[in-house]
């Protein structure tokens, strides 16, 4: 399996390196472009830096190249996660504005039917935010907001990352143990 993970520059960068550190784990090829916000946020958000983000992919893409091999839809990937997703991403999503590679990949994910999972971290929602991604859901992107549940009783921050992870996990349908699911009576 070939995946591409985007990080743009929204709050919950964790959620991107939870991410990559899974699939890491699960031997899952992936590729990694990071815009430049995203790269301050990981900083002050977190204790990463990026040399040790670029260490969980399998491949790092600089993001205003345009000639990496993701660019183009002949290059056979799985599928797109952007993860955080800013709306700024969102809003160049839904116009097909390529400007830089992250764009281009989710613009060529979509018009080669493949998943591609946007993660809004954003809040509140403008009108706006919310036709940009109803845009897109009509275009067949899953829009996964970061949000999480409580029945699965969580007890730490972690908890919660990861049952977003999960969520990212399931769609793709890699198997995983990230929450506990929801059970029947």
């Amino acid at each position: 399996m070939r995946l591409v993970v985007g990080i743009s520059g929204a709050s919950g960068v964790i959620y991107g390196v939870r991410l990559l550190e899974e699939l890491k784990k699960k031997k899952i090829e992936t590729y990694l472009t990071i815009t430049p916000t995203a790269e301050k946020i990981l900083e002050y958000e977190t204790d990463f830096k990026k040399e040790e983000l670029i260490k969980l992919a399998s491949h790092y893409c600089t993001i205003d190249d345009m000639f990496a091999p993701i660019a183009s839809g002949s290059f056979k990937i799985e599928g797109c996660v952007i993860v955080p997703c800013s709306m700024r991403t969102i809003a160049g999503i839904a116009y097909g504005y390529s400007e830089n590679l992250l764009l281009r990949v989710a613009d060529v994910t979509l018009k080669e039917k493949r998943p591609l999972i946007l993660v809004p971290r954003e809040t509140p929602l403008s009108i706006i935010h919310l036709e940009n991604m109803l845009r897109l859901a009509y275009r067949g992107a899953n829009i996964l907001p970061a949000m999480p549940a409580f029945y699965h009783n969580p007890k730490t921050l972690n908890d919660n990352i990861n049952f977003i992870v999960g969520k990212i996990l399931d769609i793709l349908k890699i198997d995983n143990n990230l929450y506990l699911r929801w059970k029947e009576y």
